[in-house]
């Protein structure tokens, strides 16, 4: 008898994950490819090299930006734009990009992932391209029944989301932001180097370095943000989301820090990141948009 019912738990409990996967899987039905700028982009990072990948989901010397869109089967009106990180040099399309697809389009999200053109030091390359990406997916708002878009970035990408979120044109600004272990400064202090050398160069102006620390860039217009962050990184300073945090109060802008003790940099949607299952707390402030 205890053998049957302990058969009969293992079942129920393997059949609970499978509708959970079968759910998740369920949910990013349609993708859609877009390229960026079907009829070329108004300007150019210079880069002559041929776009590679010396790694799986990897690429690098990125010159042709694209837009993959999954569509949410039941959508909640919400749509956000995923700018993976990479220290401005490639890009990691698969943890910081497309895994989440599923996670999202579960919460009713449709979510799309931006493959970015490198800066190589043309500072204005990168952002162009997101402020593009939002402006696509507000034309197709009826179609995939969008009525707000955010920007979401991590690391390097989280850069660019929050310039995307402190540096917006009419038509471009994100309805909200979420900032992955985000790049922030350019303040040598607590700046990830390589990406503000490749954003702004080694002897950048002044001007420039203030230009491209959101921190500084923040205003009562900058868009609501969940930001996390480990507190033991070594390669993006927690300092970066701090200073970030304390601008968009100090401005009033609704946002929500979470710092992590441990988890170091890099995380994105893998299972070895000890507080994943903290993300129910993403899905929490979503909602209440």
């Amino acid at each position: 008898m205890k053998m049957k019912t302990h058969r009969h738990s293992i079942l129920k409990v393997w059949m609970a994950a499978l509708l959970v996967v079968c759910s998740l899987g369920a949910t990013a039905q349609k993708k859609v490819e877009l390229q960026v700028w079907p009829d070329g982009a108004p300007n150019t990072n210079g880069i002559t090299e041929q776009e590679s990948e010396k790694r799986p989901n990897r690429p690098t010397n990125v010159s042709q930006p694209t837009l993959t869109v999954y569509v949410a089967e039941r959508g909640n009106g919400q749509a956000i734009v995923a700018c993976p990180g990479g220290g401005y040099v490639h890009l990691a399309m698969d943890h910081e990009g497309h895994d989440m697809a599923a996670w999202f389009n579960a919460q009713g999200i449709t979510y799309a992932v931006l493959k970015y053109r490198m800066p190589n030091e043309h500072h204005e390359v990168p952002l162009s391209d997101a402020q593009q990406a939002i402006r696509i997916m507000h034309e197709h708002a009826a179609e995939w029944k969008i009525d707000k878009v955010g920007i979401m970035g991590s690391s390097a990408g989280g850069h660019l989301a929050s310039t995307a979120a402190t540096h917006f044109d009419e038509g471009c600004r994100p309805d909200f932001q979420i900032l992955f272990y985000p790049v922030i400064s350019m303040d040598m202090a607590i700046c990830h180097k390589g990406s503000r050398e490749r954003l702004i160069g080694k002897n950048p102006s002044d001007d420039l370095v203030q230009l491209y620390s959101n921190e500084l860039q923040v205003t009562a217009q900058t868009p609501p943000a969940f930001i996390m962050h480990s507190s033991d990184d070594r390669t993006v300073p927690v300092e970066n989301s701090l200073r970030y945090y304390q601008a968009l109060v100090k401005n009033k802008v609704p946002a929500s820090l979470h710092c992590y003790p441990v988890g170091g940099h890099g995380w994105g949607y893998n299972d070895k990141f000890a507080y994943k299952r903290q993300w129910t707390e993403l899905e929490k402030w979503l909602r209440g948009l």
